[in-house]
């Protein structure tokens, strides 16, 4: 590839003006790198267009010129998701400045935002309005809208609401000719073929660039009851959560795995954290029982009820409510940190995965046990959401570990925690998509026929390769990420 076309930079600069164009190195400096550090690539210019109208006109210029563009919300992607190519071929196209809630119903459940919407101001929007947007993650304060779509994120709620696809009702986005997919009217009935919105739901920006979404909403929370549990082993754990589930229903909002030593990291670095129980527990539940409705029953006398139901079956060791919000958030805090915890205490490699739920209790001690028998000195966690099957699978340096052992460990390690996964019927990217970390083990263990679909896909809409390269499909020219 190429720089781009110096024409190309002289007329994107004259449309988006100074507020929307930059050549400044140190302003595109930050952007140039992925959220954990490992990926850096380089671009000549950030472009950051005000409307949709303006990323049209940007995307037909970038076509015209051949000139890839790589989308960019937050820059949160825990895969080299939004990070430019290391040539300096591709511009940069940041939609922040795209920041507008259109609209809020409350009659119909729906909030119309655009792609650069920041997910807090989106929880604190819709609050006003005595509504919630039911999707959280521990970066709400950077992830946005659009990348929130383009990646198809979980978070914490999906037991209960589904991930994003779940919840996007309708999209608006500019595809690789600069045409505007108009589908932000939130239909349940609409028979007239493919489903552009699902298609789009996930691609990470592979097939177009998102600019704004229809999401789903619900009644505010009324109350809520949040627990912190001590348990033996995934397996109780999974047991406690069916007794949960058949008592609770519906209320049962978050149910949240973390192991002793993951726990102990974020006790470690992350600092005002302390340990919600007394004792020692080789793993950790942290469960919350929500209400919208009055004349449900209170989710603390729930919550209360299940936990003494549970310590009588033998389902937990020990557990604990939390009596005020502040506590509450406090629970939260622990299980939201540990990626920033890991990242202050040294190298790990991160594998976002799932396998059915009935088998992920089985799945998280044995290979743990496999990865730790195999590479002496490792440390292995696996926490996050069981109840639907996607937990992060992380192995952490030796202590004496050289600061480069990522590079060099992760091309044995990472491919052997894939291949366990793929052998329990699992998938290697459960909710942080593909990017460029997983492209070529994405290659090596899909099937033939959904290799096949992607690539027809991307080269039916996308036939220049210019939106994302390098993500999520192979080119034939592309090599395999470190």
């Amino acid at each position: 590839m190429t720089a781009p076309d110096p024409q190309l930079l002289d007329r994107l600069a004259r449309l988006l003006g100074p507020k929307g164009y930059t050549t400044d190195r140190e302003v595109i400096a930050p952007w140039l790198t992925d959220w954990r550090g490992r990926f850096h690539g380089d671009s000549v210019a950030l472009l950051s267009p005000a409307d949709s109208e303006e990323v049209a006109a940007v995307v037909r210029l970038a076509g015209e010129y051949n000139a890839p563009l790589v989308p960019q919300g937050g820059n949160s992607s825990m895969v080299g998701g939004a990070t430019p190519p290391a040539d300096g071929s591709a511009l940069i196209l940041s939609l922040r400045r795209m920041n507008r809630i259109r609209s809020i119903s409350s009659d119909d459940g729906v909030v119309v935002a655009e792609a650069g919407v920041i997910l807090a101001n989106l929880h604190d929007a819709v609050a006003q309005r005595g509504m919630r947007f039911p999707l959280t993650l521990g970066g709400k304060g950077s992830a946005t809208v659009g990348g929130l779509v383009s990646t198809n994120a979980g978070g914490t709620q999906v037991l209960r609401f589904g991930t994003m696809r779940a919840l996007t009702l309708g999209i608006e986005a500019i595809l690789p000719d600069g045409s505007r997919f108009d589908g932000l009217n939130p239909l349940k009935k609409d028979n007239r073929g493919y489903d552009i919105r699902h298609l789009l739901v996930g691609a990470e920006g592979t097939l177009g660039i998102i600019t704004a979404a229809s999401l789903r909403l619900v009644p505010a929370i009324l109350d809520r009851a949040v627990g912190w549990i001590g348990v033996d082993s995934p397996h109780q754990a999974l047991k406690l959560l069916r007794l949960i589930e058949g008592r609770a229903g519906d209320a049962i909002e978050g149910f949240e795995i973390v192991p002793a030593d993951s726990l102990s990291l974020v006790l470690r670095h992350i600092p005002g954290t302390r340990a919600p129980l007394a004792g020692e527990h080789p793993w950790h539940v942290l469960v919350e029982l929500d209400r919208s409705d009055p004349a449900a029953e209170a989710p603390a006398s729930q919550l209360e009820a299940l936990l003494a139901a549970a310590l009588a079956e033998g389902l937990c060791r020990d557990a604990t409510i939390a009596v005020s919000e502040a506590q509450a958030e406090a629970f939260w805090k622990l299980r939201d940190s540990i990626s920033e915890a890991e990242r202050a205490n040294g190298p790990a490699l991160q594998h976002d995965i799932s396998v059915p739920v009935s088998g992920m209790p089985d799945f998280m001690l044995s290979a743990a046990d496999e990865i730790r028998r195999t590479y002496p000195g490792v440390s292995v966690s696996a926490y996050g959401h069981l109840g639907d099957g996607n937990v992060h699978f992380h192995v952490r340096a030796p202590d004496d570990a050289p600061t480069e052992w990522q590079t060099s460990a992760g091309p044995t390690i990472s491919p052997h925690v894939h291949d366990l996964v793929v052998a329990a019927g699992g998938s290697i990217s459960a909710e942080h998509g593909i990017g460029q970390m997983k492209l070529a083990e994405n290659v090596r263990l899909a099937d033939p026929a959904r290799l096949m679909a992607l690539s027809a896909i991307k080269a039916a809409i996308d036939p220049k390769h210019l939106l994302n390269p390098g993500k999520l499909v192979p080119l034939a020219t592309d090599e395999a990420a470190p």
